[in-house]
């Protein structure tokens, strides 16, 4: 039983290492584990939004201005502004997308800003 009790000291002293190894270790994987979730979080392309399909007018009307942005056509301005560019993000031309369609994609958001509704410059 002496022989016992002289162990336990010598326990004490070599688990609180391999506890304290166990722990540094755990708190790597899971700093690991959380680093490639976000970095694959980074890379997924934004959700997906069916957006409109094209067949564009000759002329730009405010119907079709309000379709390419997913908007009503009396939405409010920072509403325009929030659809122009989450549309924007998705298919501008530094990122992939048709410099034809960022320019329909502009001319949608000056049509549904402009006030009047008219085609006349003045």
């Amino acid at each position: 039983s002496s022989s016992r009790l002289r162990r336990c000291p010598l326990v004490a002293q070599m688990t609180t290492p391999i506890i304290a190894g166990a722990s540094v270790a755990a708190l790597a994987l899971t700093g690991r584990a959380a680093i490639l979730s976000f970095e694959a979080w980074r890379k997924a392309p934004p959700r997906m939004r069916r957006f409109y399909d094209g067949g564009f007018e000759p002329e730009m009307t405010r119907r079709e201005a309000a379709l390419i942005l997913g908007v009503r056509e009396s939405a409010a301005k920072d509403k325009v502004l929030a659809a122009h560019r989450k549309v924007m993000i998705a298919n501008h031309p530094d990122a992939g997308g048709s410099d034809y369609i960022a320019t329909k994609i502009n001319e949608a958001k000056a049509k549904l800003l402009k006030k009047g509704g008219s085609g006349a410059p003045f």
